[in-house]
């Protein structure tokens, strides 16, 4: 097909559908791989890692300790974001998504092949904490530079839409890796997935990279980035040079605004969606198989089956944000979580299997999906072009620091000093208030022009 695509901004720099449904594909892939790679080790960490690598203490330290494994590489991944989203800004969002992929793919792969604490004792969660890092350093900027690439591909009207991809990148990755695991515990005895079953999951994520990199070596580079006014030969020229060879009027107010105000509101949007996904997707797991007994393949069907209701959710809520507005859909979605936590929260402990099924995939959905396909969009709108890829990538990995990192460890110690469900639901409220007022603080970005090098605020 021919028929050019833009971003909506004035420029040079034009797209096939080809290359558009390219970037679609490599962006969904890309990100599906992030989080298969990352749901695998979290669920791993939740249901096996505290016997594989942690055997010595009681279930309860062991599942914190495995929890705080998980979380090292949310530390990994705000150094990957500040190196590669730099180097983004600098020389393309393309040769980036390039050396992202393969670091998450040859880590991820490593840990299917890495001897448990029974073979070499000590060693074992120290390598297992290595890779984590090397797999955090790549994956830290491989969903912002997913999102900034699709978004800046994406034409203005058809934005939020096309950039839910994203959100069903991570949807799509987090369903493969629950269905793994789920098809895992069902025709798996205990001593075959402890012995060599857990490893099959983190292998298989080899030939996806294959076809990831396969795909990116023919992607074409951002329209946007090449569209920019201190882009000369593909390469992001300094203020120094900027000043020396155009003068400084060429940059307008792009380089003289002052930063952090748009940084701050993007942070605030990525705090709700990434603080109730590491509660959901990752410690509600383990709490459900650990504290409330319940058999493990119970809270993985209910992740299983809301990953698969959001293949509706998520476009639906881009097309809403095309439709309405950023604003107004995020305000809704933030606050209907901080509504419903508690009773969701009633749901999932109070002893039906159907209540607990249906109540994890409430809030999956609609704290967590729903969420993340405005944040997809939204985030990218607020940044200029210059530092968009660098702005966005630290936003994300700060917030999940702030929240998916660090709360599902405070969410083991509280509910275990507790002994209660609430400090979940409390931790649900609080994520999503924080997102509700950093929504009505923020501009309405639809339709903004993505070359524009300053912040939407």
């Amino acid at each position: 097909m021919t028929d050019d695509t833009t971003t909506g901004a004035a420029g040079p720099a034009t797209r096939t559908t080809r290359d558009l449904t390219k970037a679609a594909v490599s962006g969904w892939l890309g990100t599906a791989m992030e989080f298969m790679d990352f749901q695998l080790y979290s669920l791993a960490a939740a249901i096996v890692f505290n016997q594989l690598f942690f055997p010595e203490v009681s279930p309860a330290i062991g599942l914190i300790a495995a929890m705080a494994t998980y979380g090292v590489g949310y530390v990994a991944r705000l150094a990957g974001a500040v190196y590669f989203g730099r180097m983004g800004d600098r020389i393309g969002r393309k040769r980036v998504l390039y050396l992202t992929i393969l670091l998450m793919g040859a880590s991820t792969t490593l840990i299917g092949v890495l001897p448990t604490y029974a073979t070499i004792g000590i060693l074992a969660p120290i390598l297992l904490v290595v890779l984590r890092l090397v797999q955090g350093f790549g994956a830290g900027a491989e969903i912002a530079g997913a999102t900034v690439m699709l978004t800046e591909y994406a034409p203005v009207k058809r934005r939020g839409l096309i950039s839910s991809l994203v959100s069903l990148g991570t949807n799509s990755g987090t369903l493969a890796a629950s269905g793994i695991w789920a098809i895992l515990l069902a025709v798996l005895t205990e001593e075959q997935l402890l012995s060599w079953g857990w490893r099959l999951p983190f292998l298989l994520s080899f030939a996806l990279m294959i076809f990831a990199v396969w795909l990116r070596r023919s992607l074409k580079e951002s329209p946007v980035f090449e569209e920019r006014t201190d882009v000369v030969d593909g390469r992001a020229l300094s203020r120094s040079e900027l000043a020396e060879e155009r003068g400084e009027g060429v940059l307008e107010s792009g380089l003289r605004q002052r930063k952090g105000r748009a940084f701050f509101l993007a942070l605030g949007l990525r705090l709700g969606q990434a603080g109730n996904s590491g509660l959901v997707q990752t410690f509600l797991v383990g709490y459900v198989a650990t504290t409330l007994l319940v058999d493990r393949s119970v809270p993985t069907d209910a992740i299983v089956y809301g990953s698969v209701l959001g293949f509706v959710t998520v476009p639906v809520v881009g097309l809403l944000g095309d439709r309405l507005g950023r604003r107004p859909v995020y305000v809704a979605f933030s606050a209907l979580t901080a509504v419903l936590a508690f009773p969701l929260l009633l749901m999932i402990t109070s002893g039906s299997t159907v209540a607990l099924v249906i109540g994890m995939v409430l809030a999956l959905n609609i704290g967590v999906l729903g969420l993340f396909a405005m944040e997809s969009v939204t985030m990218a709108e607020l940044f200029g072009s210059r530092t968009r890829f660098t702005q966005l990538a630290l936003a994300k990995e700060v917030g999940g620091i702030l929240t998916t990192a660090i709360g599902p460890v405070l969410a083991a110690t509280l509910t275990a000093v507790t002994g209660s469900w609430w400090p979940i639901a409390a931790m649900l409220v609080a994520y999503s208030l924080i997102t509700l007022v950093a929504a009505v603080l923020s501009p309405e970005t639809r339709g903004r022009d993505l070359v524009r090098l300053e912040d939407a605020a």
